[in-house]
């Protein structure tokens, strides 16, 4: 079993900054990809950064400038630096990764783990 668990979340002022870390444990190999998410009160969820096992970064329009996604494989960890912070910026936050390990047989098996989110809230 792969688990991810989020830590960093919190309320904060609208200019403000958070640090969001998520930490990977039990049997794996590698994670390949890994992204971060966010779903606000009745609105669908977004992917709102994602980081490749070779360190390419993508974002969602709305965070680019503001948002930094970074990983450190050694230590099984995927983080999202969030500076100048808007009211619009209020969700959970969640990491995801595609991870890679072999099964019982020595088969390589890839499979993917969510983070059960962490509540981040923007407001004055």
């Amino acid at each position: 079993q792969v688990q991810l668990v989020e830590s960093g979340g919190g309320l904060v002022q609208p200019g403000g900054s958070l640090r969001l870390s998520c930490e990977a444990s039990g049997s794996f190999l590698r994670f390949n990809a890994m992204n971060w998410h966010r779903q606000a009160a009745g609105k669908e969820r977004e992917l709102v950064a994602g980081i490749t096992s070779g360190g390419s970064t993508n974002y969602v329009d709305s965070v680019k400038g503001r948002f930094t996604i970074s990983r450190d494989n050694a230590k099984n960890m995927l983080y999202l630096q969030m500076n100048n912070l808007k009211p619009e910026d209020t969700a959970v936050y969640y990491c995801e990764g595609d991870w890679l390990r072999y099964n019982d047989h020595g088969e390589p098996t890839v499979g993917r783990s969510w983070g059960q989110g962490i509540q981040v809230t923007i407001s004055a």
